[in-house]
């Protein structure tokens, strides 16, 4: 039997379908959001929160240890006390989640706690933990189920010895020596946490670099300065196996030629080498939704399946697997059911690696401009040669803009610095309103600031920059 309908019911309140279900409430639908687990899904839980929350911690720590001498700052007997630092971890996630459902409350967005299936075009199945189920029609569906890490074959997740990035935030005991499985942006910030912290580390990748959808200066550049921290890579190699024995974990591996094989012994072993979205259980086959031979629902411009009133946003459609993408892909297709005109423009979307100094970036790199034939200039500027920088000891780093070489439109920003996921915003506005370089190298930035350099890097496209 079918309980209450809706205008619109969202399964999964991650960044995609709470920011959906609330921007729904706003237009005047009535909204259910369905979930199973916790409010704020992996971003907010077991993601982008809590990792963010142990990379600022470490890089505390690593500061005290060693970084701060040249302020005339000296410490003595600092100590790693994990069980806090954990602890604090916890507390961010649980303030963030009972944000969520405070925000839920306000816009009189409906929680269904449980397990939520599509059994009919129109109808949405609550299964709950104790197993009991109820029924509930909408006039439309959204899915926002998001993603799970993906798995190598030879190396399952056992969530003690191999391990996914879910369990690599909350290691109670400091790893001697850390073995991880992908050098994309999750696997150099949990290099970083875990070596700030005091772990050696390995990073074992099948490509020839860290960071294969980077800018490759960009890549270059922060690969070089994770080496000087410490972390270790080994590069063109594939983890064939692992087996445990007395405690520790001996990973077998071969290079990507077949010409070198060997093995390394560690005693935690991290796998992060993509994510796959999460659609079992959802009932997508029972209706007919189609997906692709990857498992990612089928969209259109709009969000909607091939099933009326049935659509999707967010790491189940695929794409750039991002909370803030996820974020505005639910705003856009709610505001489409509002009969608004909800767009997404993904050539604005930034990403950051979280590490230090950070990698943050907006627009094409010049291997896709140089793909696509774009004849395009080059700006650059140095870190070294910023005033605020330099007074924060902070000049690691360098700053790359990319224009158009007939239009000067901004084409890409790519930044390698300390506060480099702040100083990307600036960018990204100027690219959404499809600004010049000359437009950033023209524009107030007031001094000393880290975006100074910005600007000199926009100068620099036309050879204007006066600092470097």
């Amino acid at each position: 039997m079918s309980e209450q309908n809706f205008d619109v019911i969202v399964i999964g309140a991650g960044p995609g379908g709470y920011v959906a279900a609330i921007r729904a409430a706003q237009l005047g639908l009535k909204t259910a959001c369905v979930e199973r687990e916790f409010l704020g899904g992996t971003c907010l839980n077991i993601g982008c929160i809590p990792s963010k929350a142990l990379l600022d911690s470490s890089e505390r720590y690593a500061q005290l240890k060693k970084g701060l001498d040249k302020h005339g700052i000296k410490v003595d007997g600092v100590t790693l006390d994990l069980p806090q630092m954990l602890k604090r971890k916890g507390e961010v996630v649980k303030a963030l989640t009972d944000g969520v459902g405070f925000l839920f409350k306000k816009n009189k967005v409906e929680h269904l706690r449980g397990t939520g299936s599509i059994t009919a075009p129109g109808t949405v199945q609550v299964t709950a933990a104790d197993g009991s189920a109820k029924s509930y029609t909408a006039k439309n569906i959204v899915i926002a189920t998001g993603s799970v890490p993906s798995n190598v074959p030879a190396l399952p997740f056992d969530g003690v010895n191999i391990v996914s990035s879910t369990e690599a935030l909350s290691f109670t005991e400091l790893p001697k020596k850390l073995l991880i499985v992908g050098g994309g942006y999750i696997g150099v910030e949990m290099a970083s946490v875990w070596s700030r912290l005091g772990s050696e580390v390995l990073v074992v990748e099948f490509l020839d670099g860290i960071l294969p959808a980077s800018d490759r200066d960009m890549a270059a550049a922060l690969q070089r300065s994770l080496e000087k921290q410490g972390i270790k890579f080994k590069f063109n190699t594939a983890a064939q196996g692992a087996k445990v024995e007395g405690g520790k974990i001996k990973v077998s591996w071969k290079s990507k030629d077949g010409a070198t094989s060997g093995e390394e012994e560690a005693d935690k072993v991290l796998v992060c080498v993509g994510r796959k979205p999460i659609v079992d259980g959802l009932g997508l086959d029972k209706v007919g939704v189609k997906m692709d031979p990857r498992g990612f629902v089928l969209v259109d411009d709009h969000f909607k399946t091939n099933v009326d009133g049935v659509y999707a946003i967010g790491d189940v459609i695929g794409g750039i697997m991002l909370a803030h993408k996820a974020e505005e892909e639910g705003i856009a297709v709610v505001e489409n059911l509002a009969g608004k005109s909800g767009h997404v423009n993904y050539a604005t979307c930034p990403a950051v690696v979280y590490t230090h100094p950070e990698l943050a970036s907006v627009g094409q790199t010049e291997q896709q401009l140089q793909a696509a034939k774009i004849d395009y200039k080059v700006g650059k500027f140095n870190m070294a040669a910023n005033g605020r920088a330099r007074g924060m000891d902070e000049s690691e780093g360098f700053i790359k803009v990319l224009a158009d070489k007939k239009t000067d439109r901004l084409l890409g920003v790519h930044i390698f610095a300390a506060h480099a996921s702040d100083v990307i915003a600036e960018a990204t506005v100027a690219m959404e309103f499809h600004a010049s370089a000359e437009d950033l190298a023209r524009a107030f930035h007031a001094h000393p600031t880290l975006p100074e350099a910005l600007k000199e890097a926009a100068m620099a496209v036309d050879k204007m920059q006066i600092h470097s």
